[in-house]
């Protein structure tokens, strides 16, 4: 998992550096701290998705674009995600019941992916999202509501979902347990 911190952040600071921008330029720009840049560009910390995707668009060039500077798998013909390397994702602080951990990322030729473990609480509440990505969610625990668009569709545990991320879409829990799906992400 270290090497795909240290291949983001890498991929940022040769983006910026081409660009001839400084760590506060992009920092400014994309509303963020500069130590927060400096960690990311580092290898130190990752992003949350919607910060990444705007430090992106701070830089200028397309996602698909950046995620092709990507670096490959390391020759093996597997990738193996440890326990011990996942980590919580920060989100939007007005949402509210929301919990993600980042499990697994890695850019395999033309395509970004990452996977993460998201808990969806009794109550949650956000406002929808749009993700630059095509979506997989796999029901692992409880039951969920998803709104995408102007649809609503029950998951049910052992239930899955792929859809397109730049259609509006929010999930929300209206049972009184902790939902769990794995949630995969496709940047194209």
């Amino acid at each position: 998992m270290k090497d795909y911190l240290i291949g983001i952040g890498k991929r940022i600071k040769e983006i910026r550096k081409e660009n001839k921008k400084t760590i506060s330029d992009i920092a400014n720009m994309a509303n963020v701290s500069n130590g927060l840049i400096s960690r990311v560009e580092n290898g130190r910390t990752i992003p949350s998705l919607p910060v990444l995707l705007n430090i992106i668009n701070c830089l200028e060039v397309e996602v698909v674009e950046f995620f092709k500077g990507m670096p490959n798998t390391n020759g093996a013909n597997y990738i193996v995600s440890r326990a011990e390397e996942n980590s919580l994702v920060e989100k939007e602080e007005e949402a509210i019941g929301f919990n993600y951990k980042f499990i697994f990322g890695k850019q395999l030729s033309s395509i970004g992916f990452e996977a993460v473990l998201l808990e969806v609480s009794p109550n949650s509440q956000r406002e929808k999202v749009i993700t630059d990505a095509y979506e997989f969610k796999y029901m692992l625990a409880g039951e969920c509501n998803y709104s995408i668009g102007n649809e609503e569709v029950l998951l049910k545990e052992g239930d899955s979902i792929f859809f397109d991320g730049r259609i509006p879409h929010v999930p929300f829990n209206r049972s009184n347990r902790t939902a769990r799906m794995l949630v995969m992400y496709f940047y194209l």
